[in-house]
C-alpha cells in the first residue's frame, strides 16, 4: 500500500496548506464514521491555483503533442500503481460495492485515460479548407468541477483531454468524495508535468464555485452535476463570456418493445438503476412496458429485486451499498413517500425505516406510474424505478420524450424495430439491446441534460477553439 497525503492542496507543482487552515471531514456512509479530512479551500486558494494555471498555460500550449502524450502515459502508469488504494477509498467514501468499484470506478477509468491518449495521436488539429487552414488551439485555463457519484470518472473525462490538448487545469472535486483525486494529483506530480499544468484544490462548491467560474483568468468551465447548479455556474461564467461545458441531470427511459421473453433486458436495467445505488446520471429510471404484459413484467421485476443483495460495500457479494450521505438518504426516502402519495404501486422495496447502521435503501420499484407524476419527471438519484405502461410504440416514444432531460435511453426488442425507435428518442445516448458502451463515442445530452460532449475525439476537441488562417496568398 502506498501512502498519500490528503491535507494539502496541489498548486503550482507543490503540496500547500489551505490559506484558511480549515478542513472538511469525509464520511463513510456504510459505517457512519468520519475517516479522513481534506482542506476546506477558500477563494484565496482558488485564485492561487488559477494564477498558477494561467502562468503555465503559454509554455504548455507550445509543448508538442508527442511530449504531452509521453507525460500522460507516464502519469497513467503511476496512477495504476494506486489501484488498490483507489478501490479501498471509493468503497469507504462513496459506499460503492467493491466488485462494482473495481470495474466501473477504477479499471474503466484507466481505460478512459488510455483511450484519450490513443486518440490524441491522430487528433485532427489542422485541417485544409478551400482557401484556408483551420487550426484548433487550446482554450486556455480550464476549471473542472466534478461530482461525488463517480469521483474519478468525471475527473478523467475532463482533466485528461483538457491537458492533452494544451490547456492547464484547476480541478475541484466534490467535497463528499474527494480522496481519489489526490491519488491522481500524486501521479501527475511524479510524472513530471511542468508546474501549474495541473492544480487541485478541495473545498465546498458553495464557497469556491463563484470564484472559479467568474475569475478573469479562467477561459472555460467544465461542470458535471445537477442542472440547477450547472445553470447557476453557467450564468457566472457567461458574465465573462467564458466557454462552458455542462453534463447535467437525466430521467432516462428504457423502452421494452413487445417480446415473448423480457429476461434478456434485465441485466442492462439492473446495472443502470440499481448498481451504484441508482446514483448515476444515465440511470434508466423510467421503464416503459407494453400494458398487456404488465402483470408478467411486474412479477419478473419483483423476483429480480428480491435477489439483489444490499449491504456492506466491502463484501464482494454485495450488489447495492448505501447511498452516499444522510442528505441523499433523506431525499430518496422523501421521493418514495411521494410516489405512494401520488398513487403509484410498490411492487418491490419500500421506505427505509432507519439509517442508524448506514444509509441503506433497498431496491424500490413502483408500477402503474403515470409520466406526469413527480417520480417520473424528477431526478431522484437513488435505487428507485418507475414502471410506466404504454399501448402503442408511438405512445412509448412520446412518453420517453416527455421530459426536460435527454441524456440517456435504451430500447429492447427486435433489432430493426429497436433501431427505428432509438432514432426517434431525443437523447444524446441510446443503447439498443445488449450493445456495450463505446468508450470512443461522444457522451452528452440534449435539452436540460447539458451542453457539449465528453469522450473520444469529441471530448478532446471540446477543449479546443478554432482559428481560420486564410493562407492561400500569392506572395
Amino acid at each position: 500500500m502506498m501512502s498519500y497525503q490528503f491535507d494539502k492542496h496541489y498548486i503550482n507543482g507543490e503540496w500547500v496548506p489551505s490559506e484558511g487552515g480549515g478542513f472538511i471531514s469525509v464520511e463513510n456512509p456504510a459505517k457512519l464514521e468520519r475517516f479522513a479530512e481534506v482542506p476546506d479551500g477558500t477563494p484565496a486558494d482558488a485564485v492561487l491555483a488559477i494564477e498558477a494555471a494561467a502562468a503555465a498555460q503559454p509554455a504548455w500550449s507550445a509543448v508538442p503533442m508527442e511530449k504531452r502524450i509521453s507525460l500522460m502515459e507516464r502519469m497513467l502508469a503511476l496512477f495504476r500503481e494506486g489501484r488498490s488504494e483507489i478501490i479501498d477509498l471509493e468503497v469507504k467514501e462513496l459506499g460503492s460495492p467493491v466488485t462494482f468499484t473495481a470495474s466501473a470506478q477504477c479499471d474503466y477509468q484507466f481505460a478512459r485515460v488510455q483511450s484519450y491518449i490513443d486518440i490524441a495521436r491522430t487528433l485532427p488539429l489542422e485541417e485544409a479548407y478551400a482557401q484556408s487552414t483551420v487550426i484548433r488551439e487550446p482554450v486556455g485555463v480550464v476549471v473542472c468541477l466534478t461530482p461525488w457519484n463517480y469521483p474519478l470518472g468525471q475527473i478523467v473525462q475532463k482533466v485528461v483531454p483538457a491537458i492533452l490538448t494544451g490547456n492547464t487545469v484547476v480541478l475541484k472535486p466534490s467535497q463528499h468524495t474527494p480522496l481519489t483525486a489526490f491519488i491522481l494529483a500524486d501521479a501527475f506530480d511524479r510524472a513530471g508535468f511542468p508546474k501549474g499544468v495541473f492544480n487541485l484544490i478541495s473545498g465546498r462548491g458553495s464557497a469556491l464555485g463563484g470564484t472559479l467560474a467568474s475569475h478573469p483568468l479562467v477561459d472555460m468551465v467544465s461542470f458535471t452535476g445537477s442542472t440547477k447548479v450547472g445553470v447557476s455556474l453557467a450564468r457566472e461564467a457567461l458574465l465573462g463570456v467564458k466557454r462552458i461545458s455542462l453534463e447535467l441531470g437525466g430521467k432516462s427511459p428504457f423502452i421494452w418493445l413487445k417480446s415473448d421473453d423480457y429476461r434478456p433486458a434485465l441485466s442492462r436495467l439492473v446495472g443502470s438503476i440499481f448498481y451504484n445505488s441508482g446514483q448515476t446520471c444515465t440511470a434508466l429510471s423510467r421503464l416503459l412496458v407494453p400494458e398487456e404484459d404488465l402483470p408478467e413484467i411486474e412479477k419478473l421485476l419483483a423476483e429480480t429485486a428480491v435477489k439483489l443483495r444490499t449491504g456492506d460495500p466491502a463484501d464482494p457479494e454485495t450488489d447495492l451499498g448505501p447511498v452516499s450521505s444522510l442528505a441523499q438518504f433523506k431525499k430518496v426516502s422523501e421521493y418514495i413517500r411521494l410516489g405512494l402519495e401520488e398513487g403509484a404501486r410498490l411492487i418491490a422495496g419500500g421506505e427505509p425505516v432507519s439509517c442508524k447502521h448506514g444509509y441503506y435503501i433497498r431496491p424500490v420499484i413502483f408500477s402503474g406510474v403515470r409520466n406526469d407524476m413527480r417520480i417520473a419527471q424528477e431526478e431522484i438519484f437513488g435505487p428507485v424505478l418507475a414502471v410506466i405502461p404504454y399501448r402503442t410504440t408511438d405512445e412509448a416514444v412520446a412518453i420517453a420524450n416527455d421530459t426536460v432531460y435527454g441524456l440517456n435511453a435504451a430500447v429492447f426488442g427486435p433489432k430493426a424495430e429497436a433501431m427505428d425507435v432509438a432514432r426517434r428518442i431525443k437523447a444524446g445516448n441510446v443503447y439498443v439491446n445488449d450493445a456495450p458502451r463505446d468508450i470512443t463515442a461522444p457522451f452528452g445530452g440534449y435539452r436540460q441534460s447539458g451542453i457539449g460532449r465528453e469522450g473520444g475525439a469529441a471530448g478532446l476537441l471540446e477543449f479546443t477553439q478554432q482559428k481560420a488562417v486564410f493562407d492561400r496568398s500569392t506572395f
